[in-house]
């Protein structure tokens, strides 16, 4: 079975998702969680959760930041809370937590790991899977003819980014705030200011940029899109596939997660082909926003040419 994950930014989008057909829905707080398209409150969590269990579907939480101290030490707390509010599983990075649930089993809950570009090989994958993984998300970075000689060695099922943003840099440092500090300007560096980069030899180049409490983020230009690789990811052995909306908002990116579903409909019937998989994609390039690009990422990239 594909299982269709997606981030969601709101409780209205949510509901749009899960009607589209998403299996599992990814949110958090920015405390504790990367990347995320919102920072949910821990009153909207519970009823988050519980407006996906109604769903029947399953609520996963990102704890996935590099938990410096004065993170972990309130890391405890927050798995007792998702613990008593029903989270069915948390994507973490960062080893101490696992720790902290091993320590304190009252703590403990499934987890996915995930330690962004460091996610590379079977072996790794595997090692977390002895140490009590049910998943692992595999780094973006990871061309398909790597990923097809990996899957057969797989003990647990590995995420792969089909649709959204690639993050290309994270820094604990505030880059965009020193940069203001130094300019003498007194600006915003959140999220909400759709601040990017761009070369100045090639105008077409847009990096996201923004900072929060766990530093500055940079993302690649172009946003990932395998719509058309699907079967072969599914025949592959992939089939845990994301969908991140952190720039990609409100109903455009539920009706985007509506459109892979309508993939996995048909190469689970056997009736997926190449002027079906153009048709949907097309259907997708008019949902996505307009300033932003969208192409395979290292899907067909030689392995060789990786350094």
């Amino acid at each position: 079975m594909i299982e269709i994950v997606a981030t969601c930014e709101s409780p209205e989008q949510a509901q749009q998702l899960l009607a589209a057909g998403v299996d599992t829905l990814v949110f958090g707080e920015e405390t504790f969680g990367l990347r995320l398209p919102a920072d949910f409150s821990r009153e909207e969590q519970a009823a988050l959760t519980q407006l996906i269990h109604r769903a029947g579907k399953t609520a996963a939480v990102a704890v996935n930041g590099i938990m410096h101290p004065e993170k972990m030490e309130l890391v405890p707390e927050y798995l007792a809370f998702l613990k008593e509010n029903g989270a069915d599983r948390i994507i973490i990075g960062d080893p101490g937590i696992v720790y902290i649930m091993k320590k304190d089993p009252a703590l403990a809950l499934p987890y996915v790991y995930d330690a962004e570009t460091l996610v590379t090989s079977a072996r790794q994958i595997n090692f977390w899977a002895q140490k009590g993984a049910v998943g692992a998300v595999l780094a973006r970075e990871v061309p398909f003819a790597e990923m097809a000689e990996m899957a057969p060695q797989l003990q647990i099922p590995a995420e792969v980014l089909v649709y959204g943003a690639t993050c290309i840099h994270q820094s604990k440092r505030p880059l965009l705030e020193n940069y203001y500090r130094f300019t003498k300007q007194e600006e915003a560096a959140d999220k909400g200011r759709n601040l990017f980069l761009s070369d100045p030899q090639d105008e077409a180049t847009h990096y996201s940029i923004y900072e929060d409490s766990h530093g500055t983020h940079i993302f690649a230009t172009n946003d990932v899109c395998l719509l058309k690789e699907t079967q072969a990811l599914a025949q592959a052995g992939f089939t845990t596939w994301k969908l991140d909306g952190i720039f990609a908002p409100g109903a455009d990116f539920a009706a985007a997660a509506a459109i892979f579903v309508k993939a996995r409909h048909l190469i689970e019937a056997g009736t997926f082909t190449a002027t079906a998989a153009a048709e949907l994609e097309a259907q997708l390039a008019v949902l996505h926003p307009a300033n932003r690009g969208l192409d395979t990422g290292f899907y067909y990239v030689d392995p060789k040419k990786i350094r």
